[in-house]
């Protein structure tokens, strides 16, 4: 067996493609991650803003958490309506497209893209950071260990989606479980020491007050850091079409299961970080834990369920990542689709999924976890923007997706009422999360956005030109036509160029060999030119080629070639200038390394200077 297919699972037929679809138990992992794991950063992305307080910004973590609950749940219904109208899969691109017009489509595409590349990174970093909060000894190997974790996600993202839901399944729900029971167990233990517990562990002491009151700005920076826990909601609306029948209502059902799941995490994780009194710690400083960290200890202690817990944050929000790794590559092929990004993205790979959308989405990731060191609280600024913008598009679109239904359709003026409060909700959202993260970071997604619009724009443009220009409705034209005039460089006789005049003189009777003559002392092809080609050329009496010897002071081989071929094109403006190219064909990659690779270059320079009546065509020979 290959080591590819160890690595990746064997290679799936088209016709395999059912097999490969899942049902709500493996859509919980694949789909739900990132918003499920969103539990164990949103509530201290929130509280991280409210250091400044002391103890006392303890107090309104619950009502941040509560607001940003109340937003989820209106996202929530949205989304609903929009599986339900857009069973094929209806991410924000596809309704902004559809309703709004391009120029939202865009919007919304380069939005989620953007989206998608920081939920990978914070995902990935957000696990380092948990397992490092455990385990203090690894945090100066942070960027190792996130791109290390990075490489694990693409190789079991390349076995296919049905294959990443089995393997995702048992870290999600011991996540989930730990978690769950964590917050029980708190919510117990408050409620027997009548609302004020005492911690298990001895904790650090929570850094001084520096601001006695909590304004406007803090409170809206607060709310739109905890916003980051409302990320990954649109995942499942993207990827429909990797359920099983009934396709919608699978797809509902998971995200309904997860969106429950998620309110009971932020609210009790909130609720406990009141009650036990924990705030957030600094991360630039030295014994730096997660809040999650602090909260485990100071209802279990460290013991050996602080440590299974921690370790299931950690595989839970590396793996979560897996969210951006299943819909980014299907957002891909959907722009793709229209011409706005590379056609390559809309192939498929040997495992049924489209394998450059996970090629890109881990190198721009990569690339994002380098440049931020690796360190979550970076990348929450850049975080919740391009999921609002993302979110407030959709809604919209979806308004108009109703307006556009006939009268009578079912239901259709409620419909469109909670869409419309959907869309106004994030809408506001995201004004808060701009105005008030711009200045964190926020202004380098505000900047990405644009740019990634313009570069779809451009790739749109070249492929209309290219469809435009190779647009042919008329018959084959059969006017002028001649033999082409064949070059053929050739710096010895040898097998290689014996098959290249050969093949030339099935193509042509006018042939020009052209022989750069550098004065290596190496044997010339001149001294055999008459016994080993012209001798038997006049035995048959089949035309002689002509020989062009070039000299070169400087023992440049390729210029002069080039430009022998370019003014023979030149000079003959009715013809087709064919050269031919003879070429070695090494076994293994690494003999490449031992011959010189001056034919690749000429093919290169011919490619990107020739006209449209020079060909290039490769004579292999194969060791």
């Amino acid at each position: 067996m290959a080591i590819s297919d160890v690595l990746f699972g064997r290679p799936l037929a088209t016709s395999e493609e059912r097999a490969e679809h899942i049902g709500v138990a493996a859509g919980i992992p694949i789909f739900g991650l990132d918003a499920l794991t969103s539990a164990a950063y949103g509530p201290e992305a929130a509280m991280a803003l409210l250091i400044p307080l002391g103890v006392y910004g303890t107090q309104f973590i619950v009502p941040i958490i509560t607001a940003i609950l109340i937003l989820l749940v209106i996202v929530f219904f949205s989304y609903r309506q929009t599986i339900a109208a857009y069973p094929n899969g209806g991410g924000s691109y596809t309704v902004a497209s559809e309703n709004l017009g391009e120029g939202a489509g865009l919007l919304a595409a380069a939005a989620l893209m953007i989206d998608y590349i920081l939920t990978a990174a914070v995902g990935v970093s957000g696990g380092v950071t948990a397992l490092s909060s455990a385990i203090p000894g690894l945090q100066p190997f942070t960027i190792e260990l996130c791109l290390m974790v990075l490489l694990v996600l693409v190789i079991v993202n390349l076995r296919g989606v049905k294959d990443t839901g089995s393997a995702f399944i048992l870290p999600t729900f011991l996540f989930i479980g730990t978690l769950l029971v964590m917050v029980g167990v708190g919510v117990f233990k408050t409620f027997a020491a009548g609302g004020h517990p005492h911690s298990v562990a001895v904790l650090p002491p929570a850094l001084p007050q520096t601001v006695k009151l909590l304004g406007l700005w803090m409170l809206m920076k607060a709310f739109s850091s905890g916003c980051a826990a409302m990320t990954g909601v649109e995942a499942v609306s993207n990827g429909v079409m990797a359920f099983g029948e009934p396709r919608a209502k699978k797809a509902q059902y998971t995200l309904t299961i997860i969106i429950a799941i998620l309110i009971v995490l932020l609210y009790g994780i909130a609720w406990l970080s009141r009650s036990y009194q924990i705030m957030a710690m600094n991360p630039d400083e030295a014994g730096y834990q997660s809040l999650l960290s602090l909260l485990v200890s100071a209802v279990f202690g460290r013991g050996w369920f602080y440590f299974l817990t921690m370790g299931s944050v950690f595989l839970a929000l590396a793996l979560s990542a897996n969210t951006a790794f299943a819909d980014f590559p299907r957002l891909t092929r959907a722009i793709a689709l229209h011409d706005y990004l590379p056609h390559v993205f809309i192939l498929r790979g040997r495992r049924l999924l489209f394998s450059h959308g996970v090629y890109a989405l881990s190198g721009l990731t990569a690339v994002i976890l380098v440049l931020f060191r690796g360190v979550t609280d970076r990348l929450i600024p850049l975080y919740a923007i391009g999921a609002f913008l993302a979110f407030t598009l959709s809604q919209a679109g979806m308004v108009i997706h109703w307006k556009k239904q006939e009268g009578d359709h079912k239901g259709r003026g409620w419909h469109m009422f909670v869409n419309g409060v959907g869309a106004v909700a994030t809408g506001l959202t995201t004004i808060i999360v701009l105005a008030s993260k711009f200045m964190s970071g926020a202004w380098v997604t505000a900047l990405l956005v644009p740019i990634l619009i313009l570069i779809m724009m451009a790739v749109k443009r070249h492929y209309v030109r290219v469809r435009s220009e190779m647009r042919d409705m008329t018959p084959l034209n059969l006017a002028h036509l001649e033999q082409p005039i064949v070059v053929i460089p050739m710096a010895r006789w040898d097998r290689i160029t014996e098959k290249a005049l050969r093949f030339g003189l099935l193509l042509s009777k006018e042939i020009r060999v052209v022989h750069v003559d550098c004065d290596e002392g190496e044997e010339s092809l001149c001294e055999v030119w008459n016994t080993k080609v012209l001798e038997p050329l006049r035995q048959e009496n089949m035309p002689e080629p002509e020989l062009i010897s070039l000299m070169s002071t400087y023992r440049q081989i390729i210029t002069p070639v080039m430009d022998y071929i370019l003014e023979l094109e030149k000079a003959n403006p009715t013809r087709k200038v064919a050269v031919l190219l003879p070429e070695l064909v090494v076994k293994h990659w690494w003999e490449n390394l031992l011959h010189n690779q001056r034919v690749q270059l000429l093919k290169l320079l011919l490619l990107l200077k020739g006209k449209q009546r020079i060909i290039v065509v490769n004579i292999p020979w194969y060791l």
